[in-house]
């Protein structure tokens, strides 16, 4: 499922996009309902909208009205860190499918996510033609099947990291940028973290996570190697 999350506190949206991401979700992540609004608005496509309640300058309510007025089956879900009887009949009055306290947690939040919107809405056109397995040294990724194997052993990558192996391997001994890896997580262009390059703080973290799922089941694994100020290459052969 492709969702958009809008909200301004940078350090909860990493989070919950990271944990969603955990969970099998493609999150397009924004700080304010102007970004959202237009990124929708130059074709964006996402199934269901997490909408924080508290936003700079155009207010979540604000947004909901023009989203619904927008697109009346994009179903939208508000969060919010209070939770009076008020603002929920205020958003479900708006156009609102549901109304989540922040409180509750990721655990709680998918199962409704789930509910709302099945993951079997969005279905690959007919035509589509499978996509075939993929070796490199001891990496066997099933891109059909959505796994990725290290050694015989299933190593557990979200459908983001999934996507940043396969393009890592796709470019095997050469550098892979930042910018590059991070639209694999969002889409082309999508801006994040602190200053122009602000990403990359982003991507290093993918990465590390990245290579403690491998580590996990291989101590030794040195395939994703650093380059310096530029990305990351996947290693066929790493040396030790």
């Amino acid at each position: 499922m492709s969702l958009v999350l809008v909200d301004d506190d940078e350090l909860y949206r990493e989070t919950l996009a990271a944990e969603l991401g955990d969970h099998g979700f493609k999150v397009h992540a924004f700080a304010d309902g102007e970004s959202c609004l237009a990124a929708l608005a130059q074709g964006l496509a996402a199934e269901l909208v997490l909408l924080d309640w508290t936003l700079p300058r155009l207010q979540g309510l604000d947004v909901l009205r023009q989203l619904r007025a927008r697109d009346r089956d994009l179903p939208v879900i508000v969060l919010t860190g209070r939770s009076p009887v008020q603002r929920e009949l205020a958003a479900l009055q708006g156009g609102a499918i549901d109304f989540v306290d922040k409180a509750r947690g990721v655990d709680v939040l998918v199962p409704r996510l789930r509910l709302l919107v099945p993951t079997d809405v969005v279905r690959p056109p007919a035509s589509a033609p499978e996509q075939e397995p993929v070796t490199c040294g001891p990496l066997l990724l099933l891109p059909h099947k959505g796994r990725a194997e290290w050694r015989g052993r299933e190593v557990g990558l979200t459908v983001a990291e999934l996507r940043i192996v396969g393009m890592l391997v796709a470019n095997a001994g050469q550098p892979v940028t930042y910018r590059a890896i991070y639209d694999q997580v969002h889409y082309a262009g999508f801006a994040a973290g602190d200053g122009e390059r602000g990403f990359e703080l982003n991507v290093r973290t993918i990465i590390k996570r990245l290579r403690r799922k491998f580590q996990a089941i291989d101590p030794d694994f040195r395939a994703i190697r650093s380059i310096t100020r530029l990305g990351y290459a996947w290693d066929a052969d790493p040396s030790p």
